[in-house]
């Protein structure tokens, strides 16, 4: 294998692909770059066999074909502290050697044969379909901040994909949950599309999100029940899915609180910041006395004191004391669209429904706190 490259080129590429691969890992090859040179392609892949990411780019030249695996935190490495769009001529002298070279720099890589890399099937056998990459985006960015940390529920570990129906409308639903809060959020699709449910893990949904945050065109989806494609403008991702029953969601979902709050979001965001600096993990309970133009807020620490701030709200009920976890309710506000947030309530026990007036396609459900 020889080729010739533009370094800014690979090292995006690399970049891409650098989330998946494990750090620490007992297989020297998942610690490994598969690089491939054939036709007028480089193809890289990594994979930590959950996950594999492929892309195809384009090299200045191609003297010989082949291929062969490196460590990619050190290719990453090099590469980075190479000059901007410098010429790296690539020349794998022998099985377990590949020799790099640009300017007066010069390395020596050691390598593992590419047929000891572990490859998957890249074809789900399902159909595929568009949506917008954006779109998917934010129903990720709205759904993640609920993904429960709970190793021993693993099915509350990602996020539940799956197809609903809603006033003759189909929708791509995501939700996650910690059993403490819920998050949802949902995109409109086309009617015959086929989407087998899944759980999508945590990993890939981050990768997912690094990937997506840099493409502005319609991605390819489709699935399988243990795996999941994402085809982008930039390269393939293909996941395992969690195998698990994610818990029938819409029994937590509150159905009669009438008691409805609205507060102007960059206010109750704000005031939120502040009255949790006397919390040092910005965990500790938030109270809120809410009554029918203002809401007191205020935390209280054993160890570093009290913070207490009033703010201005519309509220269409008697006085409420109600008390939540301060970082459920920071998470929630950082991906309200509107400039107002409308919190549902019922009772100082009952969960209660957030919903953004610019996205009616999603909803939290928070737990209060016993304080």
């Amino acid at each position: 294998m020889e080729f010739s490259i533009n370094r800014d080129v690979l090292l995006k590429s690399l970049s891409h692909a650098n989330g998946i691969i494990e750090k620490k890992t007992t297989l020297p090859i998942l610690s490994n770059i598969l690089i491939e040179a054939k036709g007028s392609k480089i193809k890289i892949t990594a994979t930590d066999l959950d996950i594999i990411y492929f892309e195809e780019i384009t090299p200045q030249e191609i003297k010989k074909e082949g291929s062969t695996t490196t460590s990619a935190s050190i290719l990453y490495d090099i590469l980075r502290k190479l000059q901007l769009n410098a010429k790296v001529d690539f020349n794998l002298l022998t099985t377990n050697k590949l020799k790099l070279i640009s300017g007066n720099s010069k390395f020596n890589l050691l390598c593992i044969p590419s047929d000891n890399f572990p490859l998957s099937e890249e074809d789900i056998g399902q159909k595929n379909f568009e949506i917008s990459s954006k779109k998917l985006l934010k129903l990720l960015n709205k759904t993640k901040i609920s993904i429960s940390n709970d190793e021993t529920r693993h099915y509350l570990n990602g996020i539940y994909l799956h197809k609903t129906k809603l006033e003759n409308k189909s929708f791509l639903c995501g939700v996650a949950t910690d059993s403490h809060r819920l998050s949802s959020s949902s995109l409109e699709i086309d009617a015959d599309i086929y989407f087998e449910p899944i759980i999508l893990p945590k990993k890939t949904i981050f990768q997912l999100i690094s990937l997506l945050e840099q493409d502005n065109n319609l991605i390819k989806i489709s699935n399988n029940k243990s795996k999941i494609r994402f085809e982008m403008h930039t390269g393939v991702l293909i996941s395992k899915v969690i195998d698990g029953r994610f818990p029938d969601y819409n029994k937590v979902i509150p159905k009669g609180n009438d008691k409805i709050l609205e507060i102007k979001l960059n206010e109750f965001k704000n005031s939120i910041d502040r009255v949790t600096s006397v919390s040092s993990d910005r965990k500790e309970g938030l109270k809120m006395f809410i009554s029918k133009d203002s809401v007191q807020l205020s935390v209280s620490s054993p160890n570093s004191g009290e913070g207490i701030e009033n703010i201005n709200a519309k509220f269409n009920s008697s006085d409420l004391n109600i008390s939540f976890n301060s970082r459920y309710l920071a998470d929630i506000t950082s991906h309200i669209e509107n400039e107002s947030i409308i919190i549902h309530l019922k009772d100082p026990g009952s969960p209660v429904l957030i919903r953004d007036f610019s996205d009616k396609n999603s909803f939290h459900v928070v737990m209060p706190m016993k304080i």
